[in-house]
């Protein structure tokens, strides 16, 4: 059996931004699919690099489990599964999904074809395992896809102040493997996320601006003064603590959900 796919990595309209192992980020460098009411906002988005982006994965390279209902075609020999091993490990998985608000199941896909998943106007960010020394932990909602040999788990706060005001879940998404790739859904570019490396050291963040930290690390929600009167002159409250030795990519700003958030200079307003 063999496959040809035309029109896609050939397009003069698509350029491949980035590539680890098995998968593949393409990017339309014009939305070309719009109407004359979408096109002005199409228009201005590519000013801004706000641009569609989808996720190939080579299957002969390595099986891949991704979000439920990501998928938009596969082609040649695969095989899609629900990824759940016995009764024993959909239990475990149930459990793991009501803690994290993750889906039970999460297809894995395996054979020897090309898996494409839909186009998304968030940025997909590769990163390999072993860059985060087996293990890393994420912040909720980024998951997308990852090589399926990669054991996938739940991890929680240090205590119970975390799950209650830290902007925070009780449990979070873990990966644990000697080296394999996940691709996470980001609203900001790989290019602006600021990398911090502890050794044996601490650091505070006002908000849940951590988007990745090694699973090495202890994280915790506290004030971020001694009394809660220094919490109160500072102004900042409550805080993120990650402590340890170990690796954080932090987002430089908040996600922007509507104009409103929008913070534009006086001559402007």
């Amino acid at each position: 059996m063999s496959f040809t796919i035309k029109n896609f990595w050939d397009n003069d309209d698509v350029k491949v931004i980035s590539q680890e192992k098995g998968f593949t980020v393409i990017e339309y460098q014009k939305d070309l699919s719009v109407t004359p009411d979408s096109a002005q906002m199409a228009y201005f988005s590519g000013l801004m690099d706000i641009r569609r982006k989808t996720l190939m994965c080579d299957l002969k390279v390595s099986d891949v489990t991704i979000q439920p209902g990501a998928m938009q075609f596969m082609v040649g020999d695969v095989q899609a599964t629900t990824g759940i091993k016995g009764a024993g490990d959909f239990l475990k998985k149930s459990f793991m999904a009501k803690a994290s608000g993750e889906s039970t199941i999460k297809p894995e896909y395996t054979g020897t074809g090309v898996l494409v998943l839909e186009p998304t106007f968030k940025h997909i960010i590769l990163t390999d395992l072993v860059n985060w020394n087996g293990g890393m932990v994420i912040d909720d909602g980024l998951f997308m896809a990852c090589e399926s040999h990669i054991k996938q788990s739940i991890v929680a706060r240090t205590n119970l102040s975390s799950a209650i005001a830290g902007q925070e879940g009780f449990f979070n998404l873990s990966f644990s493997a000697p080296g394999g790739v996940v691709a996470l859904e980001c609203d900001v570019p790989q290019s602006e996320l600021i990398e911090v490396q502890l050794n044996n050291d601490v650091i505070k963040i006002d908000g849940n601006m951590a988007i990745a930290w090694s699973k090495s690390l202890e994280f915790t929600v506290e004030r971020s003064g001694k009394t809660l009167i220094g919490s109160a002159a500072s102004g900042e409250g409550l805080v993120n603590v990650y402590r340890g030795t170990g690796r954080i990519l932090l987002k430089p700003v908040g996600g922007i959900t509507s104009m409103s958030d929008v913070v534009f200079p006086k001559s402007q307003k």
